[in-house]
């Protein structure tokens, strides 16, 4: 009586082997596109929930009595916001703003850095680094799966670069102080 064995002989281990490389071959690299993709959308996001949160902030303030006429940058460095002192009493100050912008995103620690435009008492660019590598902006659009290396946090320098494109997607000239509405 002969016996036969069952089993996978070497050569069909070897080519379901090689199946499965040239699938992960062409699988890898669009997961990475993905992975990429979802990162600039995670932090554009985060830019869009960041604008929200200061416009939300400034008018909180404004109801209590603050002159939020500003028109400046403001700068979240991932521990504290920067608002540059203004002369007027009652101003908008970091003291009361940074914990208005915590109420209404109470995520803002997890962010690297946030770069945003106020113009005459209202938010109207934002740029934020969930980390070193990726940036998103609002208004959308500003960094893609294309060009995010190029806003890169570089000595900071991403959130700024980011920002001036946002601004000027948001239909805005200049920075800072002198950042004024597009003629068209």
């Amino acid at each position: 009586m002969k016996t036969t064995k069952k089993g996978f002989t070497l050569i069909e281990l070897i080519v379901v082997i090689a199946i499965i490389g040239v699938l992960a071959a062409i699988l890898v690299p669009s997961m990475l596109g993905y992975v990429k993709k979802s990162k600039v959308s995670s932090a554009n996001s985060t830019a869009s929930s960041v604008y929200k949160a200061i416009n939300s902030a400034l008018t909180e303030l404004d109801e209590e009595g603050v002159d939020i006429g500003i028109t400046k940058i403001v700068v979240w460095n991932g521990t504290a916001w920067t608002v540059s002192s203004t002369a007027a009493n009652n101003a908008v100050t970091t003291t009361n703003f940074s914990p208005k912008v915590a109420n209404f995103f109470s995520d803002i620690t997890s962010v690297k850095r946030v770069d945003a435009q106020i113009v005459s008492g209202s938010c109207v660019a934002v740029a934020a680094a969930n980390d070193s590598t990726y940036t998103g902006t609002y208004p959308g659009k500003v960094v893609t799966t294309d060009n995010y290396e190029s806003y890169k946090l570089n000595a900071q320098s991403g959130c700024t670069t980011a920002l001036t494109a946002a601004i000027a997607k948001a239909g805005y000239t200049g920075s800072g102080a002198s950042c004024t509405k597009a003629t068209s």
